[in-house]
Parts: structure tokens; C-alpha cells; sequence
């Protein structure tokens, strides 16, 4: 009986450092080239010039997330995560041997609970058409990246559908004479999507994913349970997770995108629909670097030992807060400022939950303002990745003793 117990005792262990290690810790990269054809490079924490893919597998990271518009150059916005450029990014991210998410919005830009644009080369689509195009927008974009040996572990098949997709097509409707939401026409587009992976991928996981996490587990899992009750398919939930700047500690308010409400969602939500979860959302305002480590290394200690959570992936990190898309000066958009690097294109310690424990990489240690802090030792020597010590601390005016624990 001993040798029995100790027998199972040493297989929970294996089953549980093996779900530890294949946790997914990666970012969607998705402007990447975007953002080098417009001259931005990337750069380790000694200064090397670092192509980003293998940067981001340096700093600990093993997948990268990458979206899927319909045709963005004849939206206007320019030929920018269409199917080649996806192809480009993804080739990239396989050859340092990171797993591939594929994001589809199913639009020609982006796509959120608010917005869900029909594709313009699908407008005048009948809900049979539209079925038939998502499919083979689907299966040729699968398709090709299968064809280059690149088979992405996760497919998501619509961008934050909280009120369906493809508006007005598949939107969610409000019945008031019954007094419930009709995800009929959704549903029909959604598994019309889901059916198009498996053909081409039949061990892929299909994700439906909505917004804000922290009310995801409300009224039983509502969305998934609508969505479900009405014949959604479905193989794994994606979740978007963005904790308020001010009450992401918080663990007593219910009404709050808090890490902890979050994380009582992905387990709820795992328990009640027997599916995996993953965080395929986060961010941060990267002006407060201290807090933004904080907040992600919170959120890794609050999902990672839950059964129920597949990974955590942060969007769009590469970006400083300065950069911007082209088309954003045509809509009157700002710079995203949730992202995680240096205005001289290096990764600073908000990633650092991000590394699983990896000693040898030490990413900057502040930012704020979109100005990084230089470091020197007591011998006035310049240090780009100070460790343990301690140091002098140069930020525009402010100069100071800092010791780095």
C-alpha cells in the first residue's frame, strides 16, 4: 500500500510540474513588422540589436498571438496583419521554436465588443455567404501556414464577442418579448468558423473569446451558457483581463477588474464548462513600470496554480507609447500606452513574471514617461542591466542612491 500511495503520489507531482511547465507565458506581437517598416528596432538589455521574436523567447516567453484581418489594405489601413504578413511574423516566431496562437477578427480591422465591422468584400453577403467566406477565409489561412510545417496549437475565432460578431449579421440580439438574448445568427457564423479549424487542424484548440474577465463567471458563466445553449462549439475559453490601475488588488469589491476577480472567473468558468482557460489579454499603463511588475507578477501568483488556467498572454508589449500606426492619425487615435518597452526598444520589468524564473535575463528595471533611467555603479561605470547592489540612479534631473535588492 505505501509503495502504491507513493506511486501516485510521485505521478500527481510529474501531472503537476508537467501542467506548470507547459503554462503559457507569451504576448501578441501582432505590430511587429508594422512598427520595422517604420524604422523601430529592438534591443536586448546590453544594447545588441535583437530580432524580436527571439527577444521575446529570451526574456522567458513561449508563444506569441497574432491577428487575422480580412483585407486591411483596401479598408484603408494598409496591408498590415492580412495573410502574408501573418505568414512573415509567424515563420518568424517558429524559427525560435514559440507556439502560434492565430487571432481571427473576422474584419478588415479591429474587432471588440463595440465594434465588429463586416469585412467590405463581404458586405452585401447572405448569412449562407457569409458562412461560406468565413470558412474559406479560415481554412486559407490555416492552410497556408500548415503548408510552411507551422500548425498553431490555438485558434481563436473571433476577437472579443461579447455581442457577437460580424455586425449586423452576427450580432447578439435582445428579444424583448422574451426577455433573452438570441445568439442564433452568431452561433451559426461562429461554428462555421470552428468546423473551418478543425478541417485543417483537427488538434487545434478553438477559442471564443470575450471581454473583461472579471465579470465573465456572472449568472453561471452567462455568455458561454447562451452561447452554448444555442449549439456554440467550443474547445477552450480566451479571456481579456486589463486590471484597473487602481483596485487590481483588491479581493472584496465584485464590480472591479481586479486579478482577483479574475482569476475566480477562469476557475468558475473552467469548472462549469469542463474547458481549459487562458488569459489571451493583459496590459498594463506602462508609465508606472514598479506597479505594472507588481500587477503581472499578482496575476501569474493568482492564475498559475489554478488547474483551470492554460496560459496568460500580454498584448502588444513591443510598443513604447510613442509609436503608432499610420491610420491611427486618419482616426484621430493616440498611441497604445499599455505596452511593455523602452522608447530606445528595450523590455522592461513588467515583463519580468513573464521570464518563469529565468536568472539570466535582467530586463530595465524603470520607466516612466517614456524615459529610462540610467545606471552607475560607485566606480561611475554605466551598467544596462544593474542586478543586485548598490547603484546611482540618473533620471532626467533626479539623481540618487538606489539600493537593487
Amino acid at each position: 500500500m505505501k509503495q502504491i500511495i507513493t506511486s501516485m503520489l510521485f505521478l500527481l507531482l510529474a501531472t503537476t510540474a508537467d501542467a506548470q511547465s507547459s503554462f503559457v507565458r507569451g504576448a501578441d506581437a501582432s505590430w511587429c513588422t508594422e512598427m520595422e517598416a517604420s524604422g523601430r528596432k529592438f534591443y536586448n538589455v546590453d544594447g545588441q540589436e535583437t530580432e524580436l521574436f527571439a527577444l521575446l523567447k529570451q526574456i522567458g516567453l513561449n508563444a506569441v498571438r497574432l491577428r487575422v484581418w480580412v483585407n486591411p489594405e483596401g479598408y484603408g489601413y494598409g496591408a498590415w496583419c492580412d495573410k502574408d504578413d501573418v505568414l512573415e511574423k509567424a515563420e518568424r516566431a517558429h524559427q525560435q521554436g514559440l507556439d502560434v496562437m492565430i487571432d481571427f477578427h473576422y474584419s478588415d480591422f479591429f474587432a471588440d465588443p463595440g465594434r465588429q465591422e463586416k469585412p467590405k468584400d463581404w458586405s452585401s453577403y447572405s448569412s449562407e455567404q457569409l458562412k461560406t467566406a468565413i470558412a474559406d477565409h479560415t481554412k486559407d489561412m490555416l492552410t497556408a501556414l500548415k503548408e510552411k510545417g507551422i500548425e498553431p496549437k490555438w485558434v481563436q475565432v473571433g476577437n472579443e464577442t461579447n455581442n457577437g460578431m460580424i455586425f449586423d449579421s452576427g450580432k447578439i440580439e435582445w428579444d424583448t418579448k422574451s426577455g433573452s438574448a438570441r445568439y442564433t445568427n452568431y452561433v451559426a457564423l461562429s461554428n462555421a468558423a470552428y468546423d473551418a479549424v478543425k478541417e485543417v487542424l483537427p488538434d487545434a484548440y478553438v477559442i471564443v473569446h470575450i471581454a473583461n474577465a472579471y465579470q465573465a463567471a456572472e449568472y453561471d458563466g452567462w455568455f458561454y451558457k447562451e452561447f452554448k445553449e444555442a449549439g456554440g462549439k467550443f474547445d477552450m475559453i480566451g479571456l481579456s483581463h486589463y486590471p484597473d490601475p487602481k483596485d487590481w488588488n483588491d479581493t472584496t469589491k465584485s464590480d472591479v477588474a481586479s486579478n482577483t476577480n479574475a482569476a475566480n472567473s477562469v476557475k468558475t468558468l473552467g469548472n462549469l464548462f469542463n474547458v481549459p482557460v487562458m488569459i489571451v489579454e493583459t496590459g498594463f499603463p506602462q508609465q508606472d513600470v514598479e506597479t505594472g511588475s507588481k500587477v503581472m507578477t499578482d496575476l501569474f501568483d493568482k492564475m498559475k496554480p489554478l488547474p483551470q488556467c492554460a496560459g496568460i498572454l500580454y498584448w502588444e508589449p513591443e510598443v513604447d507609447g510613442v509609436w503608432k500606426p499610420d491610420y491611427y492619425d486618419t482616426v484621430g487615435w493616440g498611441a497604445y500606452d499599455m505596452g511593455a518597452f523602452t522608447t530606445d526598444g528595450k523590455p522592461t520589468a513588467i515583463l519580468a513574471a513573464f521570464n518563469d524564473g529565468a536568472t539570466d535575463i535582467h530586463m530595465m528595471p524603470t520607466i516612466q514617461n517614456g524615459t529610462p533611467a540610467q545606471w552607475y555603479d560607485l566606480m561611475g561605470r554605466q551598467h544596462s542591466a544593474p542586478t543586485k547592489g548598490l547603484y546611482i540612479m540618473k533620471k532626467g534631473q533626479e539623481t540618487k542612491k538606489v539600493v537593487l535588492p
